[in-house]
């Protein structure tokens, strides 16, 4: 479990193919060599979970002041931002009992892509709207929690097809998303808390027709 506060940004320095194919995405996807930035792995060893762009990964090694993390050909397929050899991503390490919860309840499994279709200046902050998937719309609402690239926002507004959030000049220096442009894919995962609710109405509405 994490909580959508990006402790540091890392870079990834090496994409391996994993398995026998010759391509980049292997069959048996990737493992990725990390430059953690101001991350501290002191207290990390192999076996630990890590977010990567919101994406929980397994540490498989800790060589050198880096980590490596296998990610899986499907993991690669309903996610971004995880295959590219220079890039810099969102690093936050798994909560613990005793850590403050500052932002949200976050699995670090990622639901699905969004697309970025505006940034604007707003201030000294940054709107950012985002095009969402209209499966995951159903659990996005208006003061409610969002995670962007594992970074946890507080959703401004949500239309039939987009969503607002906006970006404290913080967030913006202290992640990846003042690296965000229009068009840029990014991972979201919804409110867990959102779809426990969700599931437990639609059970009570089909336990409902079966009695009548």
């Amino acid at each position: 479990m994490f909580t959508g506060i990006i402790e540091a940004v890392g870079e990834i320095k090496q994409v391996t193919p994993l398995g026998t194919s010759s391509s980049r995405v292997a069959a048996d996807g990737i493992r990725l060599d990390i430059a953690p930035g101001v991350l501290n792995l002191s207290d990390v060893k192999t076996g630990d979970s890590i977010a990567v762009n919101g994406v929980c990964l397994t540490v498989t090694a800790l060589v050198d002041g880096r980590f490596t993390v296998n990610v899986s050909r499907e993991t690669l397929g309903c996610t971004r931002g995880l295959d590219q050899q220079g890039g810099r991503v969102n690093l936050e390490k798994a909560l613990r009992l005793s850590d403050r919860l500052g932002g949200h309840l976050v699995s670090g499994h990622v639901d699905d892509i969004g697309e970025v279709v505006k940034i604007e200046p707003v201030g000294e902050s940054c709107l950012l709207v985002i095009r969402a998937p209209g499966a995951l719309l159903k659990y996005i609402a208006k003061k409610g929690s969002i995670t962007v690239n594992g970074v946890s926002l507080t959703v401004n507004w949500v239309t039939a097809d987009e969503f607002g959030v906006n970006l404290i000049p913080h967030t913006r220096a202290m992640t990846t998303l003042h690296d965000l442009e229009c068009g840029a894919k990014v991972n979201l995962e919804v409110d867990m808390l959102a779809r426990y609710v969700e599931q437990a109405l639609s059970n009570a509405a089909n336990y409902d027709k079966g009695l009548t």
